[in-house]
């Protein structure tokens, strides 16, 4: 298990380090190159020097040299071309090829500097070989040593380096291009910034020593330019390597680390530059790509060439997240693009990051394409459910809706929509997020004027007369959110509500001569403060769901009512294998003096499935509970959803538990209403 230096602290640095230059990026490999440029030329002096008193190896040597150059050449010098991206960290090793190119002594060949000239244009083709290569040398022992030829301090430095070898063994035969592989390995083992290779002659042979500079131990650290990137990450990289010889290898899996980090994010960030200062200093520049500017560019929906727009830009610009010298983050931009297209007012929306300058910063574009911001719907028909009236069986809608009003995203919605009984006439005028306010506070204005049946309180008339409920509602809301997946709502209405005969005709009593206004006058008023609390999980069809709400009535004056009703409901859908279960539970309880057609009303598509709307009864108080189960079925390329239960042959249904806890019970007579009984109802 390896060695973690928990105790280690990294501290800030009083150290004045010097700018950057450009050029290189990373400078220690760079001195590697040129340590190791020469590290053949000497493998090859130090053979042909060793072996002018030995006539045998002279020859061979001799030979060697003379596939190229042909007879009486000596070999003066070699050169070391390393091809890769040097001037990149992101994918090591960076020493990638080597080739050997040969020069003749300029006292035999005159013509010797053109020939060198182009055996180095040759030699600097990566994975050249040449016969040369091929020629092989017998080696009789292979050392590792330091740059003074001296035994290593660190015996495990040495051994990483023969561990490093694949060519070079004692007692084996060698070429000039082997012994570069390995040179090559020996540097790609990371614990290394030079290697030299050296031939020795001994009267045992030809001794082979790889003379290395191993790279500095680890004890600081200064990291550059990095905003947003945790010091702890930073720190916990490079904990493991504090004291230890820094491993090149190991310093590029940190910066893998590093850009990983950023690219998880969706930042724009990267390692740009590592340097090891003396004292086993290493330098880490970061580069991350600060937001200069954002603008907004309008588009034509049809060309899609630049126009002018109707929508203020300060109102798409204070939708983003993405603000002004933060670091820009792809996945941030994103939900930004969703967020505008949320607003209900753009086609297309789309991010374009240019670099501004040389500043190393962006500037963000956004191209947003415009909807229509208005229009009008109507429709209609003719129903046979109404007999009389000049109107008879005359059925329709008709709205009007703008967008974008003043071209800050604000709503205006009017509608008519007229049935067999009930109509409804509403105005809505909505601000989603007001002006000046930093908490995305919206406001919504409503007048509405409906009529609805009131069977679904007080039930059919005996004598087949039909029963109106009409109001007339006016109110102010302001919604905000709270924190993740909540919001709350706070708002003050006005209602002005009473019962009508089928004629019209304002009524306060019903068939059974019971009250059917609380006040006792021909309509209740009310002012009404209300307040509700939503919490949506993820907002699949299963994800859990919770409501609360709560109205007060406000005595203003003295015939205005007086009561509190709260209001609550909850939903949670649990996966069980291919099937789901849906639980819904709801309840409420009114306290106060209200009117009999606000009481909560039991049956119906949104409480319990198989009634009509209200038929099951209606309350002071009530609690309903559901359960429901589906799961898919797959015929041929379709999938069905089957729900199971009783209630209907073709959609089945199944209420594992469903229990309605009133007051008073739901089969007395109306005419217990005057003795002061909750139900409202004679069902």
């Amino acid at each position: 298990m390896p060695l973690r230096n928990d105790d280690v602290r990294f501290i800030s640095s009083p150290l004045k380090i010097p700018p950057f230059r450009p050029e290189p990026p990373v400078p220690f490999f760079a001195q590697t190159l040129t340590k190791s440029k020469n590290s053949l030329s000497h493998l090859i002096y130090s053979l042909n020097e060793s072996t002018r008193s030995t006539e045998p190896f002279t020859r061979k040597l001799q030979s060697f040299a003379e596939h190229l150059y042909g007879k009486s050449v000596r070999i003066c010098s070699t050169c070391l071309s390393m091809t890769g991206a040097v001037d990149t960290l992101v994918n090591f090793p960076l020493l990638c090829s080597a080739s050997l190119s040969l020069n003749q002594s300029s006292a035999e060949f005159p013509a010797q500097s053109e020939l060198s000239t182009q055996l180095q244009q040759k030699a600097q083709q990566p994975h050249s070989v040449s016969r040369s290569d091929e020629e092989r040398v017998l080696i009789s022992e292979v050392l590792v040593r330091n740059k003074d030829g001296e035994e290593l301090e660190r015996k495990d430095l040495e051994t990483e380096a023969l561990t490093a070898l694949k060519a070079c063994r004692a007692n084996s035969a060698l070429t000039v291009r082997e012994v570069q592989e390995d040179v090559h390995r020996i540097i790609d083992s990371g614990y290394f910034c030079s290697c030299m290779p050296v031939a020795v002659d001994t009267r045992d042979g030809i001794r082979l020593v790889f003379q290395v500079e191993p790279n500095q131990e680890f004890h600081g650290l200064v990291c550059e330019g990095a905003n947003v990137l945790p010091t702890k990450f930073v720190e916990d990289a490079f904990r493991d390597g504090y004291g230890k010889v820094v491993n090149i290898r190991r310093l590029d899996e940190v910066i893998t680390s590093i850009n990983g980090w950023y690219m998880e994010r969706g930042l724009f960030g990267m390692v740009s530059g590592v340097e090891i200062l003396s004292g086993g200093i290493i330098r880490l520049q970061v580069a991350e790509a600060e937001v200069n500017n954002i603008s907004i560019r309008f588009l034509d929906r049809k060309t899609g060439e630049p126009t002018k727009g109707k929508t203020r830009p300060e109102t798409i610009l204070r939708q983003l997240t993405t603000k002004k010298g933060q670091v820009y983050s792809m996945l941030q931009g994103k939900r930004d693009v969703e967020t505008v297209l949320t607003m209900g007012i753009m086609e297309d929306v789309s991010i374009i990051p240019q670099p501004a300058g040389d500043t190393g910063k962006v500037d963000l574009i956004m191209n947003v394409v415009e909807r229509p911001s208005g229009g009008f719907s109507a429709g209609g028909g003719i129903s046979s459910g109404i007999t009389s009236g000049p109107l008879s069986g005359l059925i329709g809608s008709f709205a009007y809706s703008h967008r974008n009003v003043f071209g800050r995203n604000q709503k205006l919605n009017i509608s008519l929509e007229r049935g067999q009984i009930d109509s409804i006439f509403r105005i809505n005028y909505t601000d989603p997020w007001i002006e000046g306010d930093d908490k995305r506070t919206s406001r919504t204005i409503m007048v509405q004027n409906s009529r609805t049946p009131g069977t679904h309180v007080h039930g059919n008339q005996p004598d087949n007369s039909s029963l109106t409920i009409g109001r007339v509602t006016a109110g102010m809301e302001f919604s905000r959110p709270i924190r993740p997946k909540w919001s709350g709502t706070v708002g003050l209405i006005f209602q002005h509500s009473g019962a009508r005969d089928e004629k019209g005709n304002p009524i306060i009593k019903d068939f059974y001569s019971s009250p059917l206004t609380a006040s006792g006058k021909t309509n209740d008023e009310m002012l009404i403060a209300k307040f509700e609390s939503v919490y949506t999980g993820s907002g699949d069809q299963g994800s859990s769901m919770f409501v609360f709400n709560m109205e007060q009535g406000l005595p203003v004056w003295p015939e205005w009512l007086f009561f509190n009703r709260v209001n609550a409901r909850a939903r949670k859908g649990v996966e069980i294998g291919p099937a789901r279960l849906l639980l819904s539970l709801s309840g409420g309880h009114v306290v106060g003096n209200f009117s009999p057609h606000e009481a909560f009303a039991i049956g119906g598509t949104n409480s319990v499935r198989g009634y009509e709307e209200g038929a099951v009864g209606s309350g002071r108080s009530y609690v309903v509970g559901s359960g429901e189960i589906s799961f898919p079925m797959v015929c041929d390329d379709y999938q069905i959803s089957v729900l199971y239960g009783s209630k209907s042959e073709n959609i089945l249904k199944l209420y594992h538990c469903m229990f309605m806890m009133l007051k008073s019970a739901c089969n007395c007579a109306s005419h217990e209403l005057a003795e002061g009984t909750d139900i409202t109802n004679s069902r």
